[in-house]
């Protein structure tokens, strides 16, 4: 019993320090970026990271999406190792890296899903000089939901105290205003009608008008002008998950394939669709590969409404695990059987052969559902045999 008690008084004691020496580590970094949001958290970690380095500040930044990652103030990255499952106290290592650098500035992405991990994230490991949110939409809503205002509340959880939050959300953007008043903060939002064209084609792959919009917002906030800032945006490595398009020829056939699997959400697809608008043609067929996890199975009835209600496609395939019941009940809505196949289980070969053969000369395949495990196989199957189109 003495033992027992003598080791939580030690754990209680090292916790406690611990816990003080990482809130003189936080006011060791001057300006301190967390950025929250359903969607883009990854890319604008990068954006920012980038136009801010434009702008000479020494800026660290940290990715946790697709592939998480270090973004060093030279503009390079390595990957980040873990142990077992991502863990929001990672955070700490984060800082103690910031501090051996010597950084101006800190870029990072939020790794917290639960309400009270957010809370946590924000007045405990990163009390952030300068809030983001990138939007709100539908995901995640068995942990924040069960509606997306539940969602924006949730997020807004990171919103800073005595400081300012930039966002691009529109319709839960008064619910983002609420959090940010009561911790005598100012809400902004970014709009996508401030980035032009011209502006985009510096964009070797397809970026979001409302990421960049945001990340510019941010930038010039602090200081950095937004040419420069656009500059170092534009030179930056982008996230894995970014859509990027490859055209491939395979015998007389040619196909190009659109890597869209890392946005999850349904309204997320609906605005990926209005980006591709230019890239569909009459002469070409669209087939959509949709990749289903065993473990993503509540989003079954979200991605049976979206191809079969929401978005353009000549055909779906259906790929990965649990498929039956996606194709199920897609036809339970009324999708024209001839439209989809159920190749469930089938190897990203075997998905590549059907797509070829469902081609008559020219199609464009825009992979969407879940990224990770199989999806990954369908990207690396496709884009070894081709070459990238840049934007």
């Amino acid at each position: 019993m003495i033992a027992v008690a003598l080791l939580i008084v030690f754990l209680a004691v090292y916790g406690f320090w611990e816990f003080r020496r990482h809130q003189q580590n936080i006011d060791k970094v001057p300006i301190r970026i967390l950025i929250n949001g359903t969607r883009g958290k990854s890319s604008v970690t990068r954006l920012i990271t980038g136009g801010l380095q434009s702008g000479g500040l020494r800026t660290l930044g940290k990715t946790t999406g697709t592939k998480p990652r270090y973004i060093y103030p030279d503009g390079t990255e390595t990957p980040i190792e873990r142990v077992g499952r991502a863990n929001i106290i990672e955070q700490l290592k984060v800082f103690r890296k910031a501090i051996s650098m010597d950084v101006d500035a800190l870029v990072v992405e939020c790794m917290a899903v639960l309400p009270p991990n957010q809370i946590i994230m924000e007045k405990q490991m990163v009390r952030s000089t300068v809030g983001v949110i990138t939007n709100a939409r539908a995901d995640h809503l068995d942990d924040m939901g069960p509606t997306v205002e539940d969602v924006a509340r949730s997020l807004s959880k990171t919103s800073p105290s005595n400081s300012i939050i930039f966002t691009a959300e529109e319709k839960y953007f008064s619910v983002l205003c609420e959090t940010a008043e009561e911790r005598n903060s100012k809400a902004v939002r970014t709009l996508s009608s401030e980035v032009t064209d011209s502006m985009m084609q510096g964009f070797s792959y397809l970026e979001h008008k409302d990421n960049v919009a945001l990340a510019l917002a941010v930038c010039e906030h602090l200081s950095v002008p937004r040419g420069q800032a656009l500059l170092g945006m534009q030179r930056a490595i982008p996230d894995p998950g970014v859509l990027r398009i490859f055209k491939l020829h395979y015998y007389e056939k040619e196909i190009e394939f659109v890597n869209g699997f890392a946005a999850n959400d349904p309204d997320s697809y609906v605005v990926i669709w209005d980006m591709l608008k230019s890239f569909f043609a009459e002469d070409k067929k669209v087939i959509v590969i949709v990749n289903s996890r065993q473990d993503r199975v509540q989003r079954t009835e979200a991605l049976a409404e979206l191809i079969t209600f929401r978005i353009r496609a000549d055909h779906f395939i259906l790929a990965g695990e649990s498929t039956t019941v996606l194709y199920n009940k897609a036809l339970a809505m009324d999708i024209p059987k001839a439209k989809i196949s159920d190749k469930g289980g089938e190897t990203a070969e075997e998905i590549f052969q059907y797509v070829a053969s469902l081609t008559p000369q020219k199609s464009i395949v825009i992979g969407i559902g879940n990224i990770v495990g199989f999806g990954e196989e369908i990207v690396m199957n496709f884009t070894n045999r081709g070459k990238e189109i840049a934007y």
